[in-house]
């Protein structure tokens, strides 16, 4: 007896293996499912693959995002703990490793996290040799460092969430003391995304108006009204959502969101994202920092030349030194 589907369809032609626009998500703890959550919703990518060890939590987590496909305009979900099913994948968002604990700084992860990459950015590449690296997993300056390494792609197409978060979070709380939108602030937080980070003071404006010009002194210690304890509340943000609620995840599944439709659709944007900054400000050494990028499909298409005061390349500078440091103690 014929099938159903065989009375039902006529073919016609074998349907594409794939959308062209595919994103995979190797790992489905909060960070991971925040940003596949994110990708789907927005409506960003038609086709998502999920990878994890954890076997039993990713089917459970493939399951509650398939039940929910016709809300998501029929976006194709897949999921395996073999990295086959991330084949032809545009871009690889890889939020994988031990997870920050309440009180440990991210460079404290740094071995135990670069150990797991080794078994997950050669599978990447295996199947998907002229992906996009987009790393989130901390420290994501450092790790972004050890995928391009691990993974043999040109720098362009390597590139860390780095401080896209940060510079939100700085936007946001810029917008809580003027009570204007957050999107009508403009600030950039460059360099590590973490402890040793830099607000660009230099270059905060509202509507093309730079605070600077009104006041002399904000962002120093000389200031009266006390700014600079916005870039103090940045760099502990993180540590204190930890220390509510044991984890981060909705902000950083936005912003990577953000980065994979940036990539994807070829739009040009402009992100603080961590990338290879040798050369950049006087830095020698090969370490991956954020500055503001041009993404587009092909990744990192241009860096911007931020005009920096002395004190802010000086900070930058040590930002890179961390880094460099850390990086020579690695075991790769």
């Amino acid at each position: 007896m014929e099938s159903v589907k065989n009375i039902l369809l006529d073919g016609v032609a074998e349907p594409a293996p794939t959308s062209g626009n595919k994103v995979t998500v190797v790992g489905v703890g909060q960070v991971g499912m925040a940003c596949a959550f994110s990708i789907l919703t927005q409506h960003i990518a038609s086709e998502l693959a999920l990878v994890d060890v954890v076997a039993d939590k990713l089917k459970g987590e493939l399951m509650d995002l398939q039940h929910g496909s016709t809300f998501m305009k029929n976006a194709k979900i897949s999921a395996s703990t073999d990295y086959a099913i991330t084949a032809h994948s545009k871009i690889c968002v890889v939020t994988a490793g031990a997870r920050q604990k309440e009180g440990e700084s991210r460079l404290d992860l740094v071995q135990r996290n670069t150990d797991i990459f080794k078994g997950i950015i050669p599978q990447l590449i295996k199947y998907s040799p002229d992906c996009i690296l987009l790393i989130v997993s901390n420290p994501v300056d450092i790790l972004t460092y050890v995928a391009w390494k691990l993974s043999g792609l040109p720098k362009n197409k390597v590139i860390g969430s780095g401080t896209n978060l940060d510079s939100s979070r700085f936007r946001f709380l810029m917008s809580q003391r003027l009570n204007v939108a957050p999107t009508s602030c403009h600030g950039w937080i460059i360099g590590e995304h973490g402890d040793s980070s830099v607000a660009v003071w230099s270059g905060v404006n509202v509507a093309g108006v730079r605070l600077r010009e009104i006041n002399p002194d904000i962002g120093t210690e000389k200031d009266t009204e006390n700014w600079e304890e916005m870039h103090k509340q940045v760099v502990q943000s993180a540590y204190e959502v930890i220390k509510l609620k044991g984890y981060t995840s909705w902000a950083i599944g936005l912003s990577v969101a953000t980065l994979v439709q940036a990539i994807l659709r070829n739009s040009g944007n402009i992100h603080a994202v961590s990338t290879l900054v040798k050369g950049q400000h006087g830095i020698q050494d090969e370490v991956f920092l954020s500055l503001p990028c041009v993404l587009g499909i092909n990744g990192v298409s241009d860096i911007v030349k931020q005009p920096l005061t002395e004190e802010e390349r000086k900070m930058l500078h040590h930002s890179a030194q961390v880094m460099h440091e850390v990086q020579n103690k690695l075991k790769m």
